[in-house]
């Protein structure tokens, strides 16, 4: 079995180090006989990038700009959570300035009306999850945020695709365990590519009342399990302790261990996180 590839790489918030990530790791193949990529941003409040809450728009900036190098369509897409509503999260975060700048299209996929039902096999806590047809036909870029989460330990690129669903109320899948949920939705809807905003970060009680974390760093990878586990071992956090991960793992999503880490040293790139829960 041949390792997956993640990409580590430290420099100060601009393109340049995302497309250095992005460059390591071969991102133009992930999207073959793909028409459509959806850039799944987290938008869990209004909070600007600097608060180390949302994604930055000038890592999802640079992202476009590599995708315009390739025959497909691009648009940027988040939903409505419980708490945040995405369009007023998309105007307050910066992100609608740089989509118009780059004529690039957003989506908020709660308003989404054509929507269809994807069975999960063998799921841990549902039995399936109902996306608009756009997501179960696009290929999905997971731009997360690297933070710790009360709840998960951790909320990178897995626990980002949770975004996907367009329920308003998503309160109603904690009560199911979050961490299964997690694991279900990437059983049947895996990214494509990960891209993990580093330049900050958030410890302590995130994914919003936490701590923000300058890290000028970005992790880029094709196995969201891999990209994932890498970005807590940054942390300092063992990736077999977080449920969702190591299930994820476990399940053959994706690898947990034997990640080959190109470009920066993990080592360099440690950063402990302070806990929040």
């Amino acid at each position: 079995m041949v390792s997956p590839q993640v990409a580590i790489v430290k420099g100060e918030r601009g393109h340049d180090p995302v497309y250095r990530a992005l460059d390591l790791i071969d991102y133009k193949s992930a999207f073959t006989g793909y028409s459509r990529v959806l850039i799944k941003v987290n938008f869990i409040t209004t909070m600007t990038w600097d608060t180390g809450a949302t994604t930055d728009p000038i890592v999802v900036e640079a992202i476009i700009n590599r995708l315009k190098e390739l025959p497909i369509e691009v648009l940027v897409v988040e939903s409505d959570a419980s708490m945040t509503n995405a369009d007023k999260a998309f105007e307050a975060t910066g992100m609608a300035e740089m989509c118009r700048r780059q004529g690039v299209e957003f989506l908020n996929l709660r308003h989404e009306k054509d929507k269809v039902k994807i069975p999960i096999p063998g799921g841990e806590a549902l039995r399936d999850v109902t996306v608009p047809r756009i997501v179960a036909e696009s290929a999905v870029i997971s731009a997360a945020k690297m933070k710790t989460h009360t709840s998960t330990k951790v909320t990178l690129s897995m626990k980002n695709m949770f975004g996907l669903l367009p329920d308003k109320m998503k309160f109603a899948y904690h009560a199911k365990g979050i961490s299964k949920v997690i694991v279900d939705i990437n059983t049947v809807l895996k990214p494509q590519l990960v891209v993990v905003d580093g330049f900050v970060g958030m410890e302590g009680k995130g994914p919003s009342s936490g701590t923000p974390v300058k890290l000028d760093l970005i992790v880029a990878g094709r196995d969201a399990v891999a990209t994932d586990a890498t970005c807590a071992r940054i942390m300092d956090i063992d990736p077999h302790s977080v449920s969702h991960i190591r299930t994820a793992a476990q399940k053959g999503i994706g690898c947990i261990d034997g990640v080959e880490v190109v470009g920066c040293r993990l080592d360099d790139a440690k950063r402990p996180f302070k806990r929040g829960w």
